[in-house]
């Protein structure tokens, strides 16, 4: 676009007044401040826009074309301007969220619906990865923050702790029953069983795994899984002996559907909390949802 907008502004007050006198108070300039913007605008897109006579001026043909796009625009810009002043109003945002399918039922969710009674008009996305993954997108600046388990090592991430939570194995009592039958010993249930596992990339394997190699626990065979809920389903209808959070199976245990095994050396506690870059711009909407979690746990 060769001209510039206020060219284009003094044009649209012109044509919508009809008057170069009105257009004049409209846009409180002087009248022939008026007339040179319009006889500048006509040169240099070559064309006459406006017909003058003694009771004020008419758009050419040339000019009603070019009044109908400039009046869109216009327009346009002032709608924008109108949901800006409504969005800062009422407080409308955009937050994106990275986080595991599990931890998003189990703590997300009913987390996020005490956030939006209070902030029903900021629109919120939920990115669903590994925890591994959930660190890399916020270090690319993609995700505002992240739900994830405390790594053992972070350096350009905060972390605030939502809550501690502990690894348990459980199994159905069929399961249980037919190692009893085959002799195996209560001491050695992990070592002679089917062991229901999440996959490699997910930080509660690698946190099992780290607690095998520590108490020296020998496995002989894994079924690798890609979320906890399935992993529950399969310990349920005996396939194995699964690895879940406890309050992810507090329902199961109460009601005998599964049972937990009982460990010689029982798994170190961790803490799941929000995870955001240390140098990120914090957006309003990030602000709110920092400033509410830590309220939300005090």
């Amino acid at each position: 676009m060769e001209q510039n907008l206020s060219s284009y502004r003094i044009f649209y007050a012109v044509a919508n007044t009809g008057n170069i006198s009105k257009a004049a108070k409209e846009l409180y300039i002087s009248q022939p401040a008026i007339s040179k913007s319009i006889q500048k605008l006509e040169e240099n897109i070559g064309v006459k826009l406006f017909d003058r006579s003694s009771r004020g001026v008419t758009l050419t043909s040339e000019g009603e074309l070019l009044y109908a796009h400039v009046k869109s625009a216009f327009e346009t810009l002032t709608s924008g301007e109108e949901k800006l002043r409504r969005s800062i109003a009422l407080g409308i945002g955009n937050l994106t969220i990275g986080v595991s399918s599990t931890l998003c039922k189990y703590i997300l969710l009913p987390y996020l619906r005490d956030f939006i009674k209070k902030y029903p008009h900021i629109n919120i996305s939920i990115a669903c990865h590994s925890t591994h993954q959930t660190l890399k997108l916020l270090e690319d600046g993609k995700l505002d923050i992240g739900l994830i388990g405390k790594p053992e090592l972070f350096k350009n991430i905060d972390f605030y702790p939502l809550r501690e939570i502990e690894d348990i194995f459980v199994a159905s009592k069929d399961y249980l029953r037919n190692l009893k039958i085959r002799g195996v010993e209560k001491q050695y249930i992990l070592q002679n069983s089917t062991l229901l596992l999440l996959d490699k990339e997910n930080m509660t394997r690698q946190y099992i795994d780290n607690y095998f190699q520590n108490s020296q626990t020998i496995i002989q065979d894994i079924i690798e899984v890609s979320n906890m809920d399935l992993l529950i389903e399969m310990s349920k209808i005996g396939l194995g002996i699964g690895c879940a959070i406890r309050d992810f199976v507090q329902n199961e245990l109460k009601i005998g559907s599964l049972v937990e095994i009982p460990l010689n050396l029982p798994i170190p506690k961790r803490f799941v909390g929000f995870a955001y870059k240390k140098d990120a711009k914090i957006s309003k909407s990030l602000k709110h949802f920092i400033d509410f979690y830590e309220e939300y746990h005090l």
